[in-house]
Order: structure tokens, then C-alpha cells, then sequence
């Protein structure tokens, strides 16, 4: 596409941290890079690939989804906003400050609702001369059929665990044994092994959920519904700490803190606080809630880790220990496995992923959570069950 003409619009599309953005910047580096050898771009040393790595390079514009219900936006129809679909198509009609290429990068665009597909069309269909679109989505169904048809696609697929060990080792983002374990956790999505590297919490959060889940394998219903919404308190601080290291890499380490920035508490710690001060329980004390698309995502990140360890537990069920993600939950996949109904299993993981998809619509996402809870196996010896570290023998 550098070397020769690059499409006027383009469909990245792949599961989320698989690398979109990144390919779709390393496009744009290329057709704004100055070098006057199409075969060494981008260079990485030039003005315009310097802009581009900065962020802040004219003839590059970045959308993507703002505001509390995590949507693209339309904007308005006769003064449309910055941060909006009708806006970039205002900044595309223009001519380009550096003379050259123009580039328009919509990440998430699966984000994009029905009306401001259309008000892209056009736009997409026959753009101004020089410019490239580049749509980056993790779920190409949400797109309308003419949008799609309008772009060439590019599938992006898992990585291999083996090539994310590598280049974790390359950025010197963790050590050999934790990059391992890090690109088993991603599943084969680089950006995602990254963050967890980058970050002081994560990983350990992560953990917290994964043992959370399988605790509740010898839990009732009432146990359950209780330990789904502490989970769910854990997932939200595990978004805040990937999204933290992906925002700020180098403040990731001594600013996050549960959940945190420093200088600023996050909702559950603070609700903990005022829990420990005069012992009235999180739900009894005005403590501030969650925005509406924070609980969708933390609910999303939940059925996530969930599914890993569901996937796990069938894994385990048919011998394949080798093949398990979560190595430090080895031994207790091992020991429940055989107690658990494949049936039963098998039903559960086919809601999981019925599930996953409402969460992207418009389902509630704490009954969501408590349907996954109670639907969620159960092993009725307790003795299957290997003692949680944090609660002891049973």
C-alpha cells in the first residue's frame, strides 16, 4: 500500500489488542512519511513520521468512541463537534496542511451506530483525492453491508504465543517466564499481553477474578449472586489498570494503585473507605456509581476471565493440562475437572458467548452477570474443590 497506491478506505478487523490501531498508525506513518525512498517508509526519522508518532501530525485524524454510552459520534448536523463522525468528514474536505497524503483512522468503529454509518457513506464511497480511511473493528457484523462493501478488508488473526514471548522480551517488558505466562493470558493478542506487563495490578487482579470463578463451582445461589458482584468490583479495577498502562506506559508503575491513579481514588476504594470508617456495607453509603458503560465493560471483562476459565476447565475435563492458560490455577483445574458435567459445561459456555454479544447491546449487565452465576456449574463435593488461599479450607 506505500509503495504503491493505498485503497481510499480500508476495514482493519480482529478481536480487540490484536494490533489495529497499531498497523492502521504504521499505515499512516508510511503515506506521510517524507523520505524520498517509497521503500524506506516509514522511516521513523523524518518530520512527518515524528508527527505522526507524537500524535499531533495535520493531515492525520484519529475518531473514536467519547462520552458515557461509548459511541462514535454523528454530531450535529449544522455545527458538528470535534470528536464526531461529521466533523471528520469536514476536516476531509479540506486540502491537506503538508501538501501530501491525508489519513482518517476511526478506531472501534464496530462503535458506530446505524446513523453515522450513513452519514459516512458518502465519505467512504468517494473520498477527496489523497485520502485514505481506515476503519479498525473487532466485530465487522455491527457494520452495515454497504459500509463494508465500500472498504478493502484485512483480517487481523491471533498472534502466537510464541512471537508475543519474543517481542515482550524485545521492549524488555517482562522477563522470559512472565512473558510466557503473559502470552497465554492475552490469547494471542499482543496489546493486551503488553498492558499486562506494563502494569503493577493486572495481573494479580486477573488472578483474583479467575479464583473467584472457580470458588463459586461449590457455592449456592446466594453465595453466588454476592460473588458476582465483588467480581464484578474486581473486573472494573482490572479496566482501569490495563486501560491506565495503555493510556500512560511509563506512569503505569508508580501512579496506578488499586485501581487508581495516584491522587485519586478509585470508586470501590473509596466506597472501602467509608466501609472501614463508620461500617455501614458499599451499597448503604452515597458512594459514587459506576457510568453506565464502565459497568457494561467491567461486566464484559468479567465474562472474559470467565470464559478463559470455562475454556480451561474443558480443557482439563479431557486431559489436555498441557494446553491450560491459567498455569497458576493448574493443579485446581486438575482436581475439579472430573467433577464438573461436561453437559453441563458445554450448556454454559453457549450462554457465555450468547452473553457476550448482548453485552455490545443494550442487556442489563448486572442481570446478565447473575444469569452467568447461576447457570454457572455446580460441584456438589466440596471436597472436589481445592481450599481458596484467601479463605482457607471450607
Amino acid at each position: 500500500m506505500i509503495l504503491g497506491r493505498a485503497p481510499h478506505a480500508l476495514l482493519f478487523v480482529g478481536p480487540g489488542s490484536i494490533g489495529k490501531t497499531t498497523l492502521a498508525l504504521d499505515l499512516a506513518a508510511g503515506l506521510l512519511c517524507r523520505d524520498p525512498d517509497p521503500a524506506a517508509r516509514p522511516c521513523r526519522v523524518c518530520r512527518g513520521c515524528h508527527q505522526v508518532a507524537s500524535g499531533n501530525h495535520p493531515d492525520l485524524h484519529r475518531l473514536g468512541p467519547d462520552g458515557p454510552g461509548g459511541q462514535v459520534k454523528i454530531g450535529d448536523s449544522s455545527h458538528p463537534e470535534p470528536g464526531s463522525v461529521r466533523h471528520l468528514i469536514g476536516e476531509l474536505a479540506l486540502l491537506p496542511v503538508e501538501g501530501g497524503a491525508r489519513v482518517a483512522i476511526v478506531e472501534q468503529a464496530h462503535r458506530l451506530n446505524e446513523d453515522a454509518q450513513n452519514a459516512f457513506l458518502k465519505m467512504l464511497e468517494e473520498p477527496p483525492a489523497g485520502v485514505t480511511i481506515i476503519l479498525c473493528a473487532d466485530d465487522e457484523e455491527c457494520l452495515l453491508p454497504t459500509v463494508r462493501s465500500r472498504c478493502v478488508r484485512v483480517a487481523m488473526n491471533a498472534v502466537a504465543g510464541r512471537e508475543i514471548e519474543r517481542w515482550l522480551g524485545e521492549l524488555e517488558a517482562a522477563d522470559a517466564p512472565r512473558a510466557a505466562r503473559l502470552a497465554r493470558l492475552a490469547d494471542g493478542r499482543p496489546g493486551l499481553a503488553l498492558a499486562f506487563a506494563r502494569s503493577p495490578d493486572a495481573e494479580r487482579l486477573r488472578g483474583e477474578i479467575a479464583r473467584g470463578v472457580l470458588d463459586m463451582l461449590g457455592e449456592g445461589p446466594h453465595a453466588r449472586l454476592a460473588a458476582v458482584r465483588e467480581l464484578t468490583k474486581s473486573a472494573a479495577a482490572l479496566d482501569a489498570a490495563l486501560n491506565q498502562a495503555q493510556r500512560d506506559p511509563a506512569a503505569a508503575g508508580d501512579e496506578l494503585a488499586a485501581g487508581g491513579v495516584r491522587g485519586r481514588k478509585s470508586k470501590s476504594a473509596r466506597a472501602a473507605e467509608v466501609e472501614a470508617s463508620d461500617g455501614a456495607a458499599p451499597d448503604e453509603v452515597d458512594a459514587p456509581k459506576l457510568a453506565a458503560a464502565d459497568r457494561r465493560s467491567a461486566a464484559a471483562t468479567l465474562v472474559g476471565v470467565w470464559s478463559a476459565i470455562a475454556r480451561d476447565l474443558a480443557v482439563a475435563a479431557a486431559g489436555g493440562t498441557r494446553h491450560l492458560r491459567a498455569l497458576e490455577l493448574v493443579d485446581d483445574l486438575r482436581g475439579v475437572a472430573p467433577a464438573v458435567s461436561t453437559a453441563a459445561l458445554s450448556a454454559f459456555m453457549v450462554r457465555l458467548v450468547a452473553i457476550s454479544g448482548q453485552l455490545d447491546e443494550n442487556v442489563n449487565p448486572e442481570l446478565a452477570l447473575d444469569v452467568l452465576a447461576l447457570s454457572w456449574p455446580r460441584v456438589e463435593s466440596t471436597a472436589a474443590l481445592p481450599a481458596s488461599p484467601a479463605r482457607g479450607p471450607r
